[in-house]
């Protein structure tokens, strides 16, 4: 069966509300969310990155049922993956049976601060399949020892343990990140309606995970009212290719989506108040074969598109349908 979810967007909204719109996202039926992790925000103008871990204790307290992912945390150079591990762990006691840790490769945006190198992206491929190891070694509550090509763990061991350990799903745009994916993770996290990634990640290995795709859009009482906000908030969605990992500030992506313009946004993303062009970029994601579409919702007005979400889209998605398609 298909599940729905939301967007948690750190990098355009501070702590507090974060944490009300996950309690609103619960309300109003969305089955999980899903919370960015980032140093830094995409541009400016975005003006917030809250750490995440202390947002989902926040969360975890304010809600019951609603299941939580991070999409995604890079668990390679700015935190190392016995801290992730921890963090986690201590996480998933405190919202039992409802965490999920989304893992992947990073952005040179948030990963840079420490000073230490950017690596290249077969590198990175390789760096996240050792912290992988790490972090399932330490959630088994032993004493552990680990002396690999990119990480060194002495005598540690965590001792808040979850009864289970939350699953991991690894974020992939590309065949051998997916197909890595499918071999070291629980699930898939996309950002496109690519089926060349899902079936890259069945053929390494995921077969029966579950498959999350995040949908970006804006939803507005108008259409250039959305495109504008867009413009406004999120026009790094122009910016494609490599450049969304290497770029290491948030003024030169300001920079690079200077060339973005209304025409390109509104090509890219489905805006304004028509349900079923929302949809219809749903159902892409569902024709791909993902069964976990969580939807980001651009710009200020949360509260706007969760009345939308809750009066026209969350009935269209609980369609039999729906709910039986991907």
């Amino acid at each position: 069966m298909v599940r729905f979810g939301y967007s948690l967007s750190s990098e355009e909204h501070g702590s507090l509300a974060l944490v009300e719109h996950a309690r609103m996202a619960e309300d109003i039926g969305f089955d999980f969310a899903m919370i960015s992790d980032h140093f830094h925000p995409w541009i400016p103008r975005q003006g917030n990155s809250s750490f995440v871990w202390s947002v989902l204790g926040a969360i975890a307290a304010r809600t019951e049922r609603i299941a939580i992912g991070t999409g995604v945390t890079c668990p390679l150079i700015r935190t190392h993956p016995a801290i992730v591990a921890h963090a986690a762990a201590t996480v998933a006691t405190l919202m039992p049976g409802r965490f999920v840790l989304g893992l992947g490769t990073g952005e040179n945006l948030n990963e840079h601060v420490t000073g230490e190198r950017w690596p290249s992206a077969s590198e990175r491929r390789r760096m996240l399949e050792e912290a992988v190891e790490v972090i399932r070694e330490l959630w088994k509550g032993e004493l552990t020892d680990h002396d690999g090509r990119y990480y060194t763990v002495v005598d540690a061991q965590l001792y808040t343990l979850p009864d289970e350990p939350p699953p991991i799903v690894v974020a992939a745009s590309g065949e051998k990140a997916a197909e890595l994916a499918g071999a070291i993770g629980d699930g898939l996290v996309g950002v496109g309606p690519e089926r060349e990634t899902v079936e890259a990640f069945e053929r390494g290995g995921g077969t029966g995970k579950p498959k999350y795709g995040q949908v970006t859009l804006c939803w507005a009482k108008d259409e250039r009212a959305a495109i504008e906000t867009v413009m406004e908030w999120w026009p790094q969605v122009g910016v494609q290719g490599e450049a969304s990992q290497e770029l290491p500030l948030p003024r030169m992506f300001e920079s690079a989506a200077k060339v973005v313009k209304a025409d390109d946004i509104a090509a890219a993303v489905p805006c304004g108040p028509d349900v079923d062009r929302h949809l219809e970029q749903i159902r892409s994601y569902l024709d791909a074969g993902f069964d976990h579409v969580y939807l980001h919702q651009i710009g200020p007005d949360q509260e706007g598109f969760l009345r939308f979400a809750h009066d026209e889209l969350l009935p269209r998605l609980g369609s039999a349908e729906m709910r039986a398609a991907g």
